[in-house]
């Protein structure tokens, strides 16, 4: 697998606890080291969002794909 599959298997897999508390991921695109991804449901305007984003999926997705950079969340 390549790194943007893995990084949206991740995604897939983080997907149902945020399908669960109201809110959705989806992925966007993967460029220059940075992964970009849209928030939806509750979690697009959750005041947890900064957190959940960095502490959580990019937390995740660089555990897997060191070359990650960041998690960007695009509007």
């Amino acid at each position: 697998m390549n790194e943007k599959e893995i990084i949206i298997e991740i995604i897939n897999k983080i997907r149902p606890f945020l399908i669960n508390d109201g809110g959705n991921i989806e992925f966007v695109k993967y460029e220059d080291n940075i992964v970009y991804v849209k928030m939806m449901g509750a979690c697009s305007h959750c005041a947890m969002l900064d957190y959940t984003l960095k502490e959580s999926i990019e937390a995740a997705i660089i555990e897997e794909v060191p070359s990650v950079k960041a998690v960007v969340n695009v509007n």
